[in-house]
């Protein structure tokens, strides 16, 4: 979000109008939503409210913060892109491979992780640009591609025992009392810091809005479109390539069934942070929220010990259709075009 339009919501009538703007309403809700389930795990169970506790929500989401970020851009335009899970099971793969079985150092390997990645994001937008190919088709069959070329590299899993590999995967950063944040998290700070500068502060950002809210009128205004789109795509394959790497830092291994299903988990955390599925609006802020939520609902349930753990996915579904049923009533009761920024 914007920290100058929200500053001058607020000078213009409040927190109370906040709610009512329904371009930051489904925000609100998602912080207010966070507030008070961290408030309900501290009233339940001791120790719930340790700030490391939530810094290991940063920790163990790291990865599904990155490509959650790369997926608030598609969906901003209102395109999906289905292939993330994939490119990162390529990705730990890959990378695993080049390390363990031909000798590479992990940087360099990283670098052309993160290249092929770019890459195959890039030809996927390519093809939903030039082709006018539907979004769900062309990430659809670059999920199947991607999966399959990670079976392709490896069946089996590969660890990773590198000893620079091993030595960023066990860093831990401390911040005082007792606590300390991975490296992976702060890679994953990093890209939201990008990413909301990329939304709020650029043309790229602002092109990005537009496509999502009407693209025929983004053509009109002379904004480049088809470049956008492609890039879009781009920054998807390449957070998601990233995303790869760190979890490679989390588990230390490579494996093409790594991050199944993680495409479904990066849609629910945007939308549950409020970016309309159709486009246009929402925010990289928002993204935060929602994964802090999703792993919000992994640890209460962790702290519970009576609880399957299916019943995240139970209460993930749930979230998630009472956020389309919000976003659709909060589109009736006003515009919700115009985009929010950050």
């Amino acid at each position: 979000m914007s920290a100058v339009s929200l500053r001058a919501l607020l000078r213009g009538g409040g927190v109370a109008r906040l709610w009512r703007d329904p371009r930051y309403a489904s925000l609100a809700v998602t912080v207010s939503l966070f507030v008070a389930m961290s408030v309900a795990g501290g009233v339940l169970y001791d120790g719930f409210l340790r700030p490391q506790v939530f810094l290991n929500l940063l920790i163990d989401n790291s990865f599904l913060l990155i490509v959650a970020v790369g997926m608030t851009f598609v969906i901003l335009t209102g395109g999906i892109d289905l292939s993330v899970g994939a490119v990162i099971a390529f990705s730990t793969v890959l990378l695993a491979s080049l390390v363990q079985h031909h000798g590479w150092h992990p940087l360099p390997a990283i670098g052309a992780v993160l290249v092929l990645g770019t890459g195959f994001g890039a030809l996927m937008g390519v093809l939903i640009e030039r082709y006018r190919l539907q979004p769900f088709v062309v990430t659809l069959a670059g999920m199947f591609l991607a999966r399959g070329a990670a079976t392709l590299v490896s069946v089996d899993s590969i660890g990773i025992d590198h000893a620079f590999h091993v030595a960023v995967a066990s860093l831990r950063i401390p911040l005082g009392g007792r606590t300390s944040i991975s490296a992976g998290a702060l890679i994953a700070l990093l890209v939201v810091a990008v990413g909301a500068l990329l939304a709020a502060k650029t043309r790229f950002g602002r092109t990005v809005y537009a496509i999502g809210g009407n693209v025929q009128s983004a053509h009109l205004m002379g904004l480049p479109v088809e470049r956008t789109l492609v890039q879009v795509y781009a920054l998807s394959g390449f957070c998601s390539a990233l995303a790869g790497v760190v979890y490679t830092f989390y588990m230390l291994s490579g494996y093409s069934l790594h991050a199944t299903g993680l495409e479904l988990d990066a849609i629910a955390a945007v939308v549950i942070g409020g970016t309309l599925l159709a486009g246009g609006s929402g925010y990289v802020l928002g993204t935060v929220f929602g994964v802090l939520v999703l792993g919000l609902i992994q640890t209460l349930i962790a702290f519970d010990g009576t609880l399957s753990s299916w019943w995240t996915r139970i209460a993930i579904g749930v979230l998630l259709l009472a956020f389309c049923l919000l976003q659709r009533l909060l589109a009736r009761t006003g515009p919700a075009g115009g985009g929010g920024h950050g």
